[in-house]
């Protein structure tokens, strides 16, 4: 494993491998950790990173024991998935390997080339879009955040851009003087091309073939001219073809033209390595964050692949506790299993800290030893920094030493049986192991003796346990199933099998040992009834009945799985049924409130409507007082009035049509005497039941007919006291006539006003007293619009202060 150097940012221990802190020593690690096949895990987190960096990060990742570490890696990586799971992003940029570059920025007078400053203006580039989405992401990934470092000045980002393109060469930006030496380079090279050119075609065609063109030999421009020409011309022999035939000449006269081009391809490298020179001591101060800005690239590029895989797996982190502590798995899984196409069926563990080791049993195919791995990986992951696939509630120990013994360790090479490499591994684990080891032993006691064997394994679980260790261990041995009833720590469990179908159900079972169905699945292969027959008579009687006591076990045990299935149909049945009653519970309240809605809205469109057909009836009431103050006999005053009474008559019945609130008694009997309360909010006094259905009513000095169903009738002793409103109209005996409009809203002011300047004007009084109080002025201003457009008012002002003032308005009507 490479050995990253240490950073130059605080918070990130010295020793360090691939971003793992104090790393666990790998003979106590490593060998366990290749065994339960942790490398390629971790081959498929890298998978999620975008930079080849970033992903060795990731494959470096080695566990540790340092719990505080690991909770703050595990919830950096929680809080970026959970970002994932809200379809928000956390930018991770891919960058070059620019590890040489930067050693070499250490190295006073060191030059850096035109490749190393390509990479290097592509780090800052990355780093700066980093940066800017840690910052975008810190209230929601606080401990994502935490990685941003401060990186160089921009203006070096900007200097390189101009200085280099992404290939490593040099730009004519770069430097005037740089541009300018290309440019003479250029020219010189033009002369020279041409002077050679006008040479050659100066040949005749014994001395140059026809297709002959100017070529370089040595770094000189030379032509090509036959060996036998007598006409050649004089200069200098650079070489010759590999028939011998052709010489490559550089003519005498082009040679200080050749020399020119080569001064000024001098002066361009001259000027190539100053600019050089001075772009890496540009640098050279800035390498403490060019460091960072590696590092924070490839610390979130590492982030985002773990947090990524957290998503994909469907993974929450576990809690994590040095060991000893519980081990609790909640739907666990093999990592290496979900990357198959196949459903994986998860599991859960639960050992409390005095429940060290637990002994799985059954047959062959369960998975048992799917399910030692998957709790190795689970352990080596988490502490790693990255979150194994396991749900939310789950809690690990923080191991400091792995040990697993799974696989045939046979070495023919090694003199090795596949015994003596299960030997040789039982006492390694047992010289080292303590309270804080986690133990994997797959089919432990095999390979010799089945007495042997059991002895030798109950004996290395037993001492296991009460040093404290974590261990998991599977076997066949059918008397090792009764270590668990007469030795603290030792658990039993198995892995479901289908009885009937003899087919793994993989399902875990703790506290229950498993059966192994040898002789079951034999006779399904179809082996002789009478060899089974004498099988199943070899059986010791006790192995008989556990076996049976164990099948008698396995059938309650599904009866409770078929009886809890059924309840939980129920309970998602009555749910659904709650979920619909609740359903149409919010459709029947919104429907309720949509009836209160248009009933407000009737009541809000009649309201205006009353209003219409109240002003339409002062009309022809104006229209019919100024007949009667123009009828010239008696006769025509009755034929006035008349035609004034029938058209409030007309009014009411259509205000009556019109569907106004309140409660009507048109079907009451209204007895001579009973008080009514008016459409108009005033109430009054029955004096007369007219013949034709209409009512006479006594407001105070003034008499109105009303129609039957507009009146409400009304107690004397709750007159007084529940009335909502002020009686709009004064009942005393005074003249003249008032009206008090305090309480009222501006619609109903200008409603009462309406109706009283009507009812004055009826009665003949010379003016109206009209109380609005002074308040916010809004029934004040609705009275004086009512009585500014009335002509048949000659004046109206405030009354005097003494009687109310701007409280009260007098209106006077015309004589």
């Amino acid at each position: 494993m490479s050995q990253v150097e240490p950073l130059s940012h605080p918070g990130v221990p010295a020793h360090t491998q691939g971003g793992t802190p104090l790393p666990l020593p790998a003979e106590q690690t490593a060998d366990a950790l290749d065994t339960i096949e942790f490398g390629a895990v971790l081959e498929r987190v890298a998978g999620h990173a975008v930079g080849p960096l970033g992903a060795a990060r990731v494959r470096d990742r080695w566990p540790t024991d340092d719990v505080e570490w690991i909770q703050e890696e595990l919830a950096r990586v929680s809080q970026v998935a959970t970002l994932f799971r809200r379809g928000d992003t956390l930018l991770a940029e891919p960058i070059p390997d620019v590890t040489r570059a930067v050693a070499r920025l250490r190295i006073e007078g060191s030059v850096l080339e035109g490749v190393e400053f390509a990479g290097l203006q592509r780090v800052l580039v990355a780093a700066r879009l980093v940066h800017a989405d840690l910052r975008r992401v810190a209230e929601a990934a606080p401990l994502a955040n935490a990685l941003a470092r401060p990186l160089p000045d921009k203006a070096i980002e900007r200097r390189l851009e101009l200085s280099v393109d992404p290939e490593g060469n040099l730009l004519d930006t770069a430097s005037p003087r740089l541009a300018a030496a290309r440019r003479e380079v250029q020219a010189a090279r033009q002369r020279l091309l041409r002077r050679l050119d006008s040479l050659l075609r100066g040949l005749d065609s014994s001395s140059a073939s026809s297709d002959a063109s100017v070529t370089m030999r040595g770094g000189r421009y030379v032509i090509p001219v036959r060996r036998d020409s007598r006409s050649r011309p004089p200069g200098i022999i650079h070489d010759e073809s590999g028939s011998a035939g052709t010489l490559f000449i550089e003519p005498s006269d082009t040679i200080e033209l050749g020399n020119a081009l080569r001064e000024a391809q001098v002066e361009e490298d001259r000027e190539t390595l100053r600019v050089l020179r001075e772009l890496t001591d540009l640098l050279r101060p800035e390498l403490s964050r060019i460091r960072d800005a590696v590092e924070m690239c490839v610390a979130v590029d590492d982030l985002v692949a773990r947090a990524r895989y957290a998503v994909a797996s469907d993974a929450e982190a576990p809690g994590v506790a040095a060991a000893p502590s519980a081990l609790k798995i909640v739907n666990g899984r093999h990592p290496l299993l979900l990357a198959g196409s196949e459903p994986v069926i998860p599991f859960d563990l639960d050992l409390d800290e005095q429940e060290l080791t637990l002994l799985i049993s059954g047959p062959n195919t369960g998975g048992k030893t799917v399910l030692l791995k998957a709790v190795g990986l689970a352990a080596a992951l988490a502490g790693s920094g990255i979150i194994p696939p396991v749900g939310p509630g789950s809690r690990l120990p923080v191991f400091r030493r792995f040990y697993a013994d799974i696989g045939d360790r046979q070495s023919i090479a090694a003199s090795l049986s596949t015994f003596s490499a299960h030997v040789r591994m039982l006492r390694r684990i047992l010289e080292d192991a303590d309270d804080a080891t986690l133990v994997l032993l797959d089919e432990i006691g095999s390979g010799t003796d089945p007495a042997e064997g059991a002895a030798l394994a109950g004996a290395t679980l037993v001492s296991l346990t009460r040093r404290g260790s974590v261990s998991l261990a599977t076997t066949h041995l059918g008397s090792l199933k009764d270590l668990a009833s007469h030795t603290p720590g030792i658990v039993n469990a198995s892995l479901q099998f289908d009885a009937v179908t003899l087919t793994p159900t993989y399902r875990f079972m703790k506290g229950v040992p498993g059966r192994s169905y040898g002789l079951a699945i034999a006779r399904r292969l179809g082996v002789a009834a009478e060899i089974l027959a004498d099988a199943e008579a070899r059986v010791p009687d006790a192995e008989r009945s556990l076996d049976a006591l164990l099948a008698a076990v396995e059938e309650r045990e599904r009866e409770f799985r078929v009886v809890q299935g059924a309840q939980a149909e129920r309970t998602v049945d009555l749910e659904s049924l709650s979920a619909r009653l609740a359903l149409q519970n919010e459709s029947q309240v919104a429907r309720e409130g949509e009836l209160k809605r248009r009933e407000k809205e009737a009541e809000r469109q009649a309201r205006q409507q009353a209003r219409a057909y109240l002003l339409e009836a002062r009309q022809r009431v104006e229209e019919a007082l100024g007949a009667a103050r123009g009828a010239a006999d008696d006769a025509a005053a009755r034929e006035a009035r008349r035609l004034v009474e029938d058209a409030i008559r007309t009014e009411g019945e259509a205000l009556a049509d019109s569907g106004t609130t309140g409660q009507r008694d048109s079907d009451a009997e209204l007895p001579i005497g009973a008080r009514v309360r008016l459409e108009s909010g005033g109430s009054g006094e029955v004096i007369e039941l007219r013949p034709d259905g209409k009512v006479v009513v006594a407001a105070g000095s003034v008499r109105m007919v009303a129609d039957r169903g507009s009146l409400t009738i009304v107690s004397r002793k709750e007159e007084p006291k529940t009335s909502a409103r002020p009686d709009p109209l004064s009942r005393g005996p005074a003249v003249p006539l008032e009206i008090d409009l305090r309480g009222m809203t501006g619609d109903e002011a200008e409603v009462a006003t309406v109706a009283a300047v009507d009812a004055a004007v009826l009665s003949e009084q010379p003016y109206l007293r009209i109380i609005h109080g002074m308040g916010t002025g809004v029934v004040r201003d609705r009275v004086q619009r009512v009585v500014s457009k009335d002509r048949r008012v000659s004046r109206y002002a405030f009354a005097p202060r003494n009687q109310g003032g701007t409280g009260v308005t007098i209106v006077e009507f015309s004589a």
